[in-house]
This record gives C-alpha cells, structure tokens and sequence, in this order.
C-alpha cells in the first residue's frame, strides 16, 4: 500500500487549506484512512479519521473547523481545514490501517507541511 498526499502550504491564520491523500495497491474495504498532524517539538497527534462507513473521529482541537471525508471508488481521504490557526502549522501525516488474519497494518503517506501565519 502507498499513500501520497498533497495540499500543503502556507496561509494565514483564518484561511483554509484542503489536504488529500490518495491510497494505492490492496486496499481493503474496512481500512480506516485519516490523518496525524506533528509539530516541532511536539509528539505526532491524531487529527481527524474515518472509516468506509463514514464514521469520523476528530481531535478535540479541530472540532467545528475541520472535515475529514471519503471516497471510496479513489480510495481517497481528504481533510478540509477552516479557520486556520498558527497552533495547527505542523506536518500532516495521512496513514491507512487495516487488518487482515486478525493482524492490523498500519501504512503512512510522507508528509505534507502546513504553516498557518499569524
């Protein structure tokens, strides 16, 4: 499996950005795709994940201004950020988890840098 993501850059704080990451290779249909954010300094923090089904998960800290969403013929995931602000500049991982044979694999994109300017 290989994920390349796409969609960093620098904006200002109140602006909005659209990360996507496109998967390839054996994908299974119960792969949970999302994204993990670090910053310098900082340990790698999840940001935003979701299932096939759609169910999504957000840190607490992007609740209300981020949009994680789907597509699943793409196997694709995309992270609509608004409201940016300058604590959300990091480097955003996408990752893809899946199991098989009760053994669960982890696969991650390289990052993309994000740098929201006050």
């Amino acid at each position: 499996v290989q994920l390349q993501a796409s969609g960093g850059g620098l904006v200002q704080a109140g602006g909005s950005l659209r990360l996507s990451c496109a998967a390839s290779g054996s994908i299974f249909s119960s792969a949970v795709m999302g994204w993990y954010r670090q910053a310098p300094g900082n340990q790698r923090e999840l940001v935003a994940a979701i299932t096939s089904a759609g169910s999504t998960n957000y840190a607490d800290s992007v609740k209300g201004r981020f949009t994680i969403s789907r597509d699943n013929d793409k196997n694709t995931v995309y992270l609509q950020m608004n409201s940016l602000k300058p604590e959300d500049t990091a480097v955003y991982y996408c990752y893809l988890r899946q199991s098989t044979s009760g053994r669960s694999s982890t696969y991650w994109g390289k990052g993309t840098l994000v740098t929201v300017s006050s």
